[in-house]
């Protein structure tokens, strides 16, 4: 271990010639071009595309698997382009384009490079590599030998070529597992609108009995491209099923307060949620992005306590149960921000690039519940989020703060909501780079009764699974991340790190656990990193073999959507 850290450390530090430049260098060499180092101000002469297969001779595969694979098609790759011949070369235009492709999840790599052109003008070539298309996608975590959950996808997101997504799914969870499909066109008989939908049935592990079901259909135009002027999308969802909460391997159970007996009560119940929304959004400026929606919608949600004594079942709903209610609302959201954006690497997937808005976006929004049926709800919710985002000599500090309540005519203000997050990446030196996020998630009066629960792979690496429950949250997590080394076109890393924090309802008591970890990148097939952390308590009881857990994505991905969709 100690020799692996310090080949880890020794590394040295690339000056960004690395797996995407060897990737450019190729492409220009597919169409004998030489880059243009000074575009800007002439025409575009053609689009040139030059697509490498998902596995190249430099990679660690071999090169037969290809022909299992359709590569995606120039037409696709040319749909994204936001220049077209013609048009003045557009700086902002081309690294909008890189941003737009990089979203697309068939595509490891995506760069946009001008080259000299035949006429005087200038050649924009787009240079692509796929990632394995038909793939068994997974999501999981593990923690110790117990399997907490566990996502698995047989999908085809490039279906021939042409970037559609078709997939069958199974979820496995403690005490239920899902079969369902899914289907995303994304650009609809080749327009800008998008359509996508999902459906599952969900079974019960030891009975096998049918549960509920669950799924989603959406059709709009989202937003795409900084010059798009309006946006329109229509969502439906449902999710009909019995919920049991757990915490670590057993069904949480809640100790009921009856002074004549320690009796417990499981937390488990039946849900009930229906939800519709059609959103337009109108969009201005290009420097300065002001984007304005109004949304016309309503849902209704029942949560039922799986108990047969009406006491216990009261209880339950009072203290632990989300708020069942109708609801039938307009809201209108505002959201703000300068076009500024920056291409990093080494942030949190290595050495493919990461895209990152910097300066600030601010955000917020009304919502009126109006009483359109029997039983239906009347309040106001008001939701606004900041965040501030500096780079500069290689440190990339990030700072959002949210907050959101709900008002009610002639009674205390409820769901109360406050939370905050603080992450900075320090500059790259010799070694690798430190990386320290803190977060903070306060309620008050809160009718959803959301209870949080910390420990294991969520946040506080060591600590038993689920140790901390309540309806706050405090936590950090500060790692040192080596530089790391290439292993065949895939990337290696290692991680040392101290995590802090606990969830509780009014008396923050933190827990410290420290450790060491690896991750592992392998950009033909993802570009989220395998996370695997052994961690220990210390000053308090350690839980074993549940030290070591898995999942993808860093610990910094782990963070409530509150704030960054504060209504």
């Amino acid at each position: 271990m100690v020799l692996l850290a310090a080949i880890l450390a020794a590394a040295p530090v690339s000056q960004d010639t690395g797996y995407e430049d060897r990737l450019v260098e190729w492409g220009l060499a597919q169409h004998g071009r030489d880059r243009e180092p000074a575009p800007e101000g002439k025409r575009v002469e053609e689009v040139l595309v030059a697509s490498e297969d998902v596995f190249a001779p430099t990679d660690p595969y071999p090169l037969i698997l290809n022909l299992l694979h359709v590569r995606t098609r120039d037409p696709v790759i040319r749909r994204e382009v936001l220049l077209s011949p013609g048009d003045l070369w557009d700086t902002h235009r081309v690294q909008e384009t890189e941003r737009n492709l990089r979203r697309l999840f068939q595509l490891a790599v995506a760069r946009v490079i001008p080259v000299k052109g035949k006429g005087g003008g200038v050649g924009l070539l787009v240079v692509t590599k796929d990632r394995w298309s038909l793939r068994l996608s997974n999501s999981f975590t593990l923690i110790g030998s117990l399997l907490q959950f566990l996502q698995l996808q047989l999908i085809e997101v490039n279906f021939n070529g042409w970037g559609q997504q078709l997939a069958v799914n199974t979820t496995v969870r403690l005490d239920t597992f899902s079969v369902g499909q899914l289907f995303i066109e994304r650009r609809l008989f080749n327009s800008r609108w998008y359509f996508g939908e999902t459906a599952s049935l969900i079974f019960n592990r030891q009975t096998g009995a049918l549960e509920g079901t669950s799924g989603t259909a959406t059709l709009g135009r989202p937003l795409i491209s900084l010059d798009q002027e309006w946006g329109f999308i229509a969502e439906g969802t449902w999710n009909a099923r019995r919920r049991s909460v757990f915490r670590g391997a057993s069904i949480w159970q809640l100790p009921y307060p009856d002074p004549s007996s320690s009796e417990t009560v499981p937390l488990v119940y039946d849900v009930r949620e229906f939800a519709g929304e059609a959103t337009y959004t109108r969009s201005y400026g290009r420097a300065l992005k002001v984007d304005v929606s109004g949304s016309l919608g309503g849902y209704s949600r029942q949560y039922q306590p799986a108990l047969d004594e009406q006491a216990k079942a009261d209880w339950l709903i009072a203290n632990y149960l989300p708020r069942s209610e109708n609801v039938t609302y307009f809201s209108g959201y505002v959201r703000a921000y300068p076009a500024n954006f920056k291409v990093l690497k080494n942030i949190d997937t290595f050495e493919l690039s990461e895209d990152f808005q910097l300066g600030w976006v601010a955000q917020g929004g009304v919502r009126w519940a109006f009483p359109l049926w029997f039983e239906a709800s009347n309040f106001v919710e008001l939701g606004a989020s900041l965040r501030y985002r500096l780079y500069r000599a290689d440190d990339l500090l990030t700072v959002t703060v949210a907050g959101a309540m709900r008002v009610r005519r002639g009674q205390e203000t409820a769901n109360r909501r406050f939370a905050a997050e603080l992450s900075n990446y320090s500059p790259q030196f010799w070694g690798g780079r430190f990386v320290g996020r803190v977060l903070v998630d306060f309620k008050g009066n809160d009718l959803d009764n959301r209870q949080l629960l910390l420990g294991g792979s969520n946040g506080l690496r060591g600590a038993f699974p689920e140790q901390f429950s309540g309806r706050n949250l405090v936590l950090g997590n500060f790692e040192y991340r080596a530089r790391p080394i290439e292993l065949w076109s895939n990337w290696l890393g290692l991680v040392l790190f101290y995590d802090v924090g606990s969830a509780f309802d009014s008396v923050f008591s933190p827990t410290h656990t420290l450790g060491i970890g690896f991750r592992l990148l392998l950009p033909q097939l993802n570009r989220e990193v395998l996370r695997i952390d052994f961690g220990i308590v210390f000053g308090g009881a350690n839980p074993g073999p549940d030290r070591i857990n898995a999942s993808w994505g860093q610990i910094t991905d782990l963070r409530p959507e509150f704030l960054d969709q504060p209504l």
